[in-house]
């Protein structure tokens, strides 16, 4: 552990394990959005805030808001924070690490005697990852404006709507459209990298550059249902088969766009044939497919090749294939050069070893991107493991992180002022 940092790993340890322990008992460590449980957490949460010196409040979106109040009222804030919700069976240090972090970073500049300028917000946002409604990054959308009308249409299994949710943690669906905050300038947000690489490299920061576009293709192969003991190899029209020959070449596609600099990756996450059974040839494959990418071009040449692909192998193998279709499809989010800046020259400071890196999961900061100038860090998490029981990270690197993030926010105090200045 680096010593003589400005932030004391035993408090961010003491919010961490205090969530910890507010989890359902049969599925460590489950806190979802939008249940009981999470509303214990908030509880605790916000006595952590106040117990900071934090004024806290809850927003129309849901978010539970810490503020210190600034030396300048009207300069704006600088907001630092996660999310607190879990996904089920796994989520112990997921968006927990980085509202503990913001909450060190508060009691830090305390300790230090330092007073900013700016407003600094601590926040909590609702429902990040998928809720019991289908969707995801409710709070920070509802901060940014960027809840979809239809979203408060979608109930959940009990039959309450969002907005119900939405007025269970605090919140009010009905401001909603008058509650975009353009007074935030500037988020960061510490979060577990979810993958190996920084633990593998043994750095210790990764400075997120973009949070990468996700595209997800389906595509349907239609063969011919026949009689798998007494058709000839020879005469069938496998859709199996040629959807599998499908999968292996998005795979080696994906190695090799995945093999530059750049994030890429791909994934066939469903797959489903008809009529699934044992005697009967394959008439039907539906496969839908996962695709990540930090530069939107190479998205483009992804889309291109597998659509060529596919029509490649429908004619080889005599099945038909219908352009696949593009489901969903998100842009990448670069995240701001100025906080990319501040955020390497703060871990150059506390003395992190760091290195640049896409995001290749979604993440409350790609959508504070569109009305704040926004970055991000990861800090290791063992094995990469995410979304698991096994999920787990040293409070040291995350106090580092916190370190980071402390000394960023005291950067940003001064540079936000002259870069509205000049």
């Amino acid at each position: 552990m680096k010593t003589n940092l400005p932030v004391d790993p035993a408090r961010i340890a003491a919010d961490i394990d205090g969530l910890a322990a507010l989890t359902e008992p049969d599925r460590p460590w489950t806190r979802r959005a939008f249940t009981p449980m999470f509303l214990e957490g908030r509880s605790f949460l916000e006595t952590r805030m106040r117990e900071a010196g934090l004024e806290t409040r809850i927003d129309a979106a849901g978010n539970l808001v810490g503020r210190r109040a600034g030396a300048r009222p009207g300069l704006g804030a600088i907001m630092v924070g996660s999310h607190s919700d879990t996904v089920p069976s796994g989520g112990r240090y997921d968006g927990i690490a980085g509202v503990a972090a913001g909450l060190e970073v508060a009691r830090a500049l305390d300790a230090a005697g330092v007073t900013l300028d700016h407003d600094l917000e601590v926040v909590d946002f609702l429902g990040e990852e998928v809720t019991i409604f289908g969707v995801s990054c409710v709070g920070s959308r509802g901060m940014a404006g960027l809840v979809p009308e239809a979203w408060l249409a979608r109930r959940d299994a009990q039959g309450r709507d969002l907005p119900e949710g939405i007025a269970m943690v605090g919140g009010d669906a009905a401001r909603l459209a008058g509650a975009t905050r353009s007074d935030v300038k500037a988020f960061l947000e510490l979060h577990i990298e979810q993958g190996p690489v920084l633990e593998a490299e043994r750095v210790d920061i990764g400075i997120v550059s973009a949070i990468a576009g996700i595209t997800r293709l389906e595509i349907v192969v239609d063969g011919r249902a026949d009689h798998a003991g007494t058709t000839p190899m020879g005469a069938r029209a496998d859709a199996l088969v040629a959807a599998s020959r499908i999968v292996g070449e998005i795979r080696a596609l994906a190695r090799g766009l995945a093999a530059s600099p750049e994030h890429f990756a791909a994934t066939v996450g469903e797959f489903t044939i008809e009529p699934g059974a044992a005697n009967i040839v394959p008439s039907r494959a539906r496969m839908l497919v996962d695709a990540r990418a930090e530069n939107r071009a190479t998205m483009e040449i992804f889309c291109a090749r597998v659509a060529s692909i596919a029509a490649e192998v429908a004619a080889a193998e005599g099945v038909t294939i219908a352009e696949p279709t593009r489901v969903s499809d998100a842009m990448p989010t670069p995240l701001d050069p100025l906080v990319v800046e501040t955020l390497a020259a703060a871990a150059d400071a506390v003395g992190a070893t760091r290195r640049p890196m896409a995001s290749g999961a979604g993440h409350d900061t790609g959508w504070m991107a569109r009305i704040a100038k926004a970055g991000m860090i990861f800090v290791p998490c063992a094995g990469g493991r995410s979304h698991a029981p096994e999920e787990s990270a040293e409070i040291a690197d995350i106090a580092l992180g916190a370190a980071v993030l402390t000394d960023a926010v005291v950067r940003l105090d001064r540079s936000l002022q002259t870069t509205t200045e000049t």
